[in-house]
């Protein structure tokens, strides 16, 4: 994997800020435009995975609101265990709250606050794992059922688990981009937001082809 590249790639195209600021300006858009950029930075990976000389997109609003809302729903069901039980700490605290200053409750919800939140951090780590995966599935095969394939999505990782923690930790160096843009204010949070997200795109292109690149496909004939 080239570490470098998916930090670089985006300023080769000659016409990378016109496209960057429109993207940029589509996401100010209330939860459509989350979704549209989301949609956009896939269409990335999938010009990685098929090697496109032309990796970074113009927007393609309907093609690109599609491709988001599916990653939305493949990112929706594999995060669902940590909203599950970001709720039941919520509980918890409430049950807390309304049995006063029991010091034996209030220790049990310590320790169950402590648990959950480690299960958190560790489950976090693992869908930052099976994510680019499962978007990588659902682009190469067309078919969102193919994100929801766990086994195969984790058999990937598995096998490529160098790989997937390369593109893990270049998206947690993405993600401090994001927010950098605030000393420009809001356009320049949301153009460094719109980089952060191609760069984690290509990531998540150049890890597919990583993972495949190794594959051998063979056709045996069917027996007489």
């Amino acid at each position: 994997m080239d570490f470098g590249l998916a930090f670089s790639y985006v300023f080769k195209d000659p016409n990378w800020l016109k496209k960057i600021a429109i993207i940029s300006l589509v996401a100010l858009i209330p939860i459509i435009g989350q979704i549209i950029v989301l949609g956009w930075s896939l269409e990335i990976t999938k010009r990685v995975m098929n090697r496109n000389p032309e990796v970074l997109p113009d927007l393609d609003f309907g093609g690109d609101l599609t491709r988001g809302f599916m990653a939305f729903i493949i990112s929706f069901v594999y995060t669902l265990p940590i909203t599950l039980f970001s709720g039941l700490t919520s509980i918890f605290g409430t049950v807390m709250t309304n049995t006063g200053n029991d010091e034996v409750v209030l220790g049990i919800f310590s320790l169950v606050t402590i648990c959950l939140s480690v299960f958190a951090v560790i489950y976090g780590i693992f869908v930052g794992l099976l994510l680019p995966a499962a978007f990588a599935r659902y682009l190469a095969k067309d078919s969102i059922g193919a994100a929801f394939d766990f086994a195969e999505v984790f058999k990937m990782v598995q096998l490529n688990l160098g790989t997937y923690f390369i593109v893990l930790l270049g998206s947690i160096v993405a993600g401090f981009i994001a927010p950098m843009g605030l000393i420009a204010c809001i356009i320049g949070a949301m153009l460094t937001y719109t980089y952060s997200l191609a760069v984690m795109g290509h990531f998540y292109g150049q890890a597919y082809l990583e993972t495949t690149k190794n594959k051998a496909v063979i056709d045996i004939p069917p027996a007489a």
